[in-house]
């Protein structure tokens, strides 16, 4: 299965409209589940937005249900990533209409940075995430981290 890679840097509108990059399109739609459109949600620990398709999103909402019903997990999970979710539809162009409380949250102005995630992709400033890269980049090198293959017939997904 085809993974969004890669920096891409769009335009975003006065109205909050955003291209979403064809390749990164292209792999949603690969990825199938009928909507024609991505899930944003609000990063939990960064000033950033997450966005994927539908297949993942309901991997996501299946994750937040293996805790207890009425758990504080649960409950806090499903309000930051299900219940802040917004179900964004592609225009004729490609576009996506980002909410203001996304565009305040990543402090976007002019200007969205897309990032490939494999599965998913997010959405940030570029002078934010030009810090956050390096930072993780530093912390990355200071670990000496080192990265364990998956096996080749397990899909990313």
């Amino acid at each position: 299965m085809p993974v969004m890679v890669g920096r891409h840097l769009n335009r975003i509108d006065r109205k909050g409209r955003v291209s979403v990059p064809k390749s990164f399109r292209d792999v949603l739609q690969e990825q199938g589940g009928g909507f024609a459109g991505i899930y944003a949600y609000a990063l939990i620990n960064e000033p950033g937005v997450e966005g994927c398709g539908e297949t993942f999103m309901t991997r996501l909402a299946a994750s937040v249900e293996q805790y207890g019903l009425f758990s504080n997990d649960h409950d806090e999970f499903a309000l930051a990533l299900l219940e802040n979710a917004h179900q964004l539809p592609f225009d004729p162009e490609g576009r996506v209409t980002l909410p203001a409380e996304l565009i305040g949250h990543a402090g976007l102005d002019g200007e969205v940075l897309f990032v490939g995630r494999g599965g998913r992709f997010q959405m940030w400033s570029p002078v934010t995430y030009q810090r956050h890269r390096e930072e993780a980049m530093s912390r990355l090198k200071s670990r000496g981290a080192t990265l364990q293959l998956r096996p080749k017939d397990e899909a990313l997904g």
